[in-house]
């Protein structure tokens, strides 16, 4: 597989990434660093998004069902040279399905997912799963 994206900025203005449809700003200037995602940002969500794209993923291949999935991704930045050091994840499942076996997804995603096994080559990463009832 091969990928293609294409960005741009204007001097002394912000940023935007150009994804298929899709447009996503980013901030480049000191006016809108409390607005707009910064590049480190982007990448925590580039692990987000292959998290979620593999809950999903695997809902069908291991046969559960969930109405929804949260994830909150915490890093730690190191300073010389700039790099992220360690990664913390929280997926949280919402689910009422017995079938869901959070233990082998944790394994299918670490295994499997693109980003995931790209990152973990220059960070550490550790996370959880939990699951939460539907009410």
């Amino acid at each position: 597989m091969n990928y293609h994206i294409k960005a741009s900025s204007i001097s002394n203005k912000d940023a935007v990434i150009h994804i298929k449809e899709s447009n996503i700003d980013f901030g480049t200037t000191l006016k809108t660093a409390e607005i707009l995602p910064n590049p480190a940002e982007l990448f925590l969500g580039s692990f987000a998004a292959c998290m979620l794209k593999n809950v999903e993923r695997f809902s069908a291949m291991m046969k559960f069902s969930y109405s929804k999935a949260t994830l909150e991704v915490n890093a730690t930045r190191l300073e010389h040279p700039p790099r992220m050091d360690h990664i913390i994840y929280h997926l949280t499942i919402y689910s009422n399905d017995k079938k869901l076996n959070t233990e082998l997804l944790k394994k299918n995603i670490e295994k499997f997912g693109t980003i995931y096994n790209t990152v973990k080559l220059s960070c550490t990463i550790s996370g959880t799963i939990n699951t939460i009832e539907n009410v």
